[in-house]
């Protein structure tokens, strides 16, 4: 009973005392569209994370999932647009060569950080 009560301890203070850095992955802080926006016709998005990523392992498309008075529109791929980094490798900047027509979309992320772990995520938005 008492090594059980010793080891117990002695794991709790181990998990304790592990930095709650060392398994954190990169997140996104910001984006412009805001999650879930009604905008007018932007011609930037820009995801903006809490650390520096990797530009060359970090991407994002842009995807219009809905048209008004379309039905069961399927989803169609913007590829009209560069991509720029800040000079902290913190905020990536899609830039459209045309503003996006009205409907929905998703735009889908995956950004590798510091600690060399690949994330996903979506950013959904409707443009008015």
């Amino acid at each position: 009973m008492r090594i059980s009560s010793l080891a117990a301890a002695l794991t709790l203070l181990a998990v304790a005392a592990t930095p709650v850095g060392v398994a954190a992955h990169t997140q996104l802080a910001a984006s412009t569209p805001a999650q879930s926006s009604t905008v007018a016709r932007p011609r930037t998005v820009t995801l903006t994370f809490a650390e520096a990523v990797s530009p060359t392992a970090s991407a994002a498309s842009i995807v219009m999932t809905a048209m008004p008075g379309v039905p069961n529109h399927g989803e169609m791929v913007i590829r009209n647009f560069t991509t720029a980094w800040s000079s902290d490798n913190k905020t990536m900047t899609l830039t459209l060569r045309q503003p996006l027509p009205v409907g929905s979309y998703d735009v889908r992320w995956q950004a590798t950080g510091a600690d060399g772990h690949r994330v996903t995520g979506t950013v959904s938005f409707t443009v008015n």
